[in-house]
C-alpha cells in the first residue's frame, strides 16, 4: 500500500441489505474507523427506528457521526459534507483507509462531489413549511417545488418530505432554485474514493425488509415512536417507520396497517435507494456475502490507484 495514498472506501445499498456487517468486517480487516453516512442515525433519539448498529457492534470498531445531533437540529447534506471532510482529513493523519457507510445518497454526494455553501434558513420558513405539509398535505409541497425548481424536483424523492421542504427552505430564503447550489464538478480530495454498491436478489431483499421491521416492532419501536409524538412535526420524524405509527397513534389507521405499511414504504424506498446510486454509474456492486470479492477489489483499487 502506498503510504502517501488514502483511501476512502465507501460502502453504499438499499436498507436492511447488510451494509453495517460489512462495513465493521472492513474496518477490522483494514485496522480502521467507520463514518456513519445515514441521515437519520446522526440523531440521538431515533434508535429501533433507524436499525443503528447495536451497542456490541459499535464497541467492535470506533464510529463517528453517530449519535451526534438532537432532532430539534437541522442537520443537512451540506452540514455533513463539510464536517466530514475536516474529520477525514484528521483521521487519515494516522490511517490509510477509512470506511464510509450508508444508504443516503445525497449526503455521500456531497461530500465526493460537493455542495454550494448557503447562509442558515431562518426557522419561521421552515415552521411556516412544516404547516404546509400538516394541514395541506405533501402534494402541496411538491407542487410548489415542481413551478420553483422543477430540476431538483425531478432529481429526488419527491415522497420524502424532509428532502422537499429542505429544497423549498432554501429556494424561500435565497430565492434561488436549489439545484443551482449543487456542483456539477467533482469535488477536489487528498484521497482516492473506492465506491462500492451492496445489492441481492430483490425477493430476498424484501425479506429481510419484512423480517427487520417485525424485529424492530418486538424491539419497542411503537413506545420509541409514542415517546417522540412532540417532536412528530421534525423533519427527521417524517421519515419511513415514524410516520405510519404516528398515524395509528392519530387513529388514522390500526396497528396491523401501520406495520404493513413501513413494510411497504421501506420496501419502495430500497428500490429508489438502488435507482439513485446506480444511476450514479461509479459504483461496482457486490452482494454482501461477497467478503472475498469486497476485499479484492478494494486491493485491486489500491494497487493500481
Amino acid at each position: 500500500m502506498d503510504s502517501q495514498k488514502k483511501y476512502l472506501v465507501v460502502i453504499a445499498g438499499p436498507t436492511a441489505v447488510g451494509k453495517t456487517a460489512v462495513s465493521i468486517k472492513l474496518a477490522k480487516l483494514f485496522k480502521t474507523v467507520v463514518l456513519n453516512a445515514d441521515s437519520r442515525q446522526f440523531y440521538k433519539e431515533l434508535n429501533i427506528g433507524t436499525a443503528k448498529p447495536t451497542n456490541e457492534e459499535l464497541k467492535e470498531v470506533e464510529h463517528y457521526f453517530m449519535n451526534t445531533k438532537n432532532v430539534t437540529e437541522l442537520y443537512g447534506a451540506g452540514h455533513f459534507a463539510n464536517d466530514a471532510r475536516n474529520l477525514i482529513h484528521k483521521l487519515f493523519e494516522t490511517h490509510e483507509v477509512l470506511i464510509l457507510v450508508g444508504g443516503s445518497g445525497l449526503y455521500i454526494n456531497a461530500l465526493l462531489n460537493g455542495v454550494d455553501e448557503f447562509d442558515e434558513v431562518p426557522i419561521n420558513i421552515r415552521e411556516n413549511l412544516n404547516v404546509i405539509h400538516e394541514k395541506k398535505g405533501l402534494q402541496v409541497l411538491v407542487e410548489m417545488l415542481l413551478e420553483k425548481d422543477p430540476v431538483y424536483a425531478k432529481s429526488i424523492d419527491i415522497k420524502n418530505p424532509q428532502r422537499v421542504i429542505r429544497a423549498l427552505e432554501i429556494i424561500t430564503h435565497t430565492g434561488k432554485p436549489f439545484s443551482s447550489y449543487l456542483k456539477s464538478q467533482v469535488q477536489s480530495h487528498s484521497f482516492t474514493s473506492i465506491n462500492l454498491l451492496l445489492n441481492m436478489e430483490r425477493d430476498a431483499l424484501y425479506k429481510r425488509i419484512n423480517q427487520r421491521v417485525d424485529d424492530m416492532m418486538q424491539k419497542g419501536l411503537l413506545d420509541e415512536v409514542k415517546n417522540l409524538v412532540g417532536y412528530k412535526n421534525y423533519n427527521a420524524l417524517k421519515t419511513v417507520g415514524y410516520k405510519e405509527l404516528f398515524a395509528y397513534l392519530d387513529g388514522e389507521c390500526t396497528l396491523a396497517e401501520a406495520v404493513d405499511k413501513i413494510k411497504q414504504h421501506t420496501r419502495n424506498y430500497a428500490k429508489r435507494q438502488l435507482t439513485w446510486f446506480n444511476n450514479k454509474g461509479n459504483f461496482n456492486t457486490f452482494h454482501p456475502e461477497d467478503l472475498d470479492g469486497i476485499v479484492r477489489y478494494i486491493n485491486l483499487k489500491i494497487q493500481h490507484a
